[in-house]
């Protein structure tokens, strides 16, 4: 194997996948459309994508050892909203998808995403929005209860709203506002986790066009419920290690960088497998990769999923660095690529 792995990697082709990517919209339980996105570029690639009942992908390539399978899972799902109520003014009261701070939402553009596939455009704003008109509108606690979605259309009732085929129910998806700048820095909304979704992208790109095998078979799982806590929760019973590839946290005493691949030795489900993790870090230094351990305090993967729902595995989480998760992400396509060319070291022995 040449070394090292980043510099082989099509970058282009990775940022132009995560730009498309964060363009469909895939708030948890709603992502029919990036599914449908993701089986069509795996096809393209000359791989298949197998579907669940639950909904999530399995991508599967073999290896020269058939025995032993390495699981990989990145999530395609992103943070959103549904419609909880619809008020008397023709406001949305709405409820969050996933675990954010209400403030890192306000003044969002959105898109209402109705059962019958009309869409519509809103703002997220406080009831209070306005420090022209209500004297504690700075101070109002931003809750729930207190901020709603303003529809850009001519609705003044709960008739009119309910008019436009708008119930409870209805997903609600966030504008991402995606930048992609020439300094590789690349800013967006939901870069948790579609950057680690576009590293594998890249990583199945360069087995196929390297035409290279990996030692073992992998599976890799995308998967459709990870913000709300179980996306892999069952996984493929001849899964022996999965890697979980998720946004790595910045921030506090963290070390990484929004350039390094971030290695995580535990987060709030306890320590990762002390092999796997072993390994990451020597194949991380042979490569020559920027790179850094760290531990995540309020945070849960995909692997912690899968030991919660009972899978016998070791298993180990790594991603690119992201900073202000669940708010304003941003992250560098040096850590994307880092992470790809992580994963590729560890399953070409």
């Amino acid at each position: 194997m040449t070394l090292p792995l980043a510099p082989q990697l099509n970058r282009e082709y990775i940022v132009s996948q995560l730009e498309a990517l964060l363009s469909i919209p895939s708030p948890s339980g709603y992502c029919m459309d990036i599914m449908k996105h993701m089986e069509a570029e795996t096809e393209r690639l000359g791989y298949q994508l197998e579907k669940t009942p639950k909904g999530n992908g399995i991508i599967t390539i073999p290896g020269e050892k058939s025995d032993q399978v390495i699981g990989i899972s990145a999530h395609l799902d992103t943070l959103g909203a549904m419609v909880r109520s619809i008020k008397l003014n023709g406001m949305i009261r709405f409820t969050p998808v996933g675990g954010y701070a209400m403030h890192t939402v306000e003044g969002e553009y959105c898109l209402i995403h109705t059962r019958d596939g009309r869409k519509y455009a809103g703002t997220v704003l406080s009831t209070k929005a306005s420090v022209h008109v209500f004297s504690d509108a700075r101070d109002w606690k931003r809750e729930e209860a207190n901020m709603e979605i303003r529809i850009d259309e001519l609705v003044k009732t709960k008739a009119d709203t309910e008019g436009l085929g708008i119930s409870a129910g209805d997903f609600i998806s966030w504008e991402p506002r995606t930048r992609i700048l020439p300094n590789g820095f690349i800013k967006s909304r939901h870069l948790d986790d579609k950057a680690s979704v576009a590293a594998l992208l890249g990583f199945m790109e360069w087995l196929k066009r390297e035409g290279r095998t990996p030692s073992r078979t992998l599976k890799l799982i995308l998967s459709t419920y990870e913000e709300v806590g179980h996306g892999s929760s069952n996984i493929p019973a001849d899964i022996t290690e999965m890697i979980a590839v998720d946004m790595g946290a910045l921030g506090d005493d963290l070390s990484a960088t929004e350039q390094d691949v971030s290695i995580c030795a535990k987060d709030s489900s306890g320590p990762y497998d002390y092999q796997m993790t072993s390994r990451l870090i020597e194949l991380a230094k042979r490569e020559k990769l920027a790179y850094a351990v760290d531990i995540y305090p309020h945070y849960g993967s995909d692997a912690s999923a899968a030991l919660r729902g009972g899978s016998n595995i070791r298993a180990a989480l790594i991603g690119p660095g992201v900073h202000a998760s669940h708010g304003m992400e941003r992250t560098h396509v040096d850590a994307i690529a880092g992470t790809a060319a992580l994963l590729l070291a560890y399953v070409i022995e």
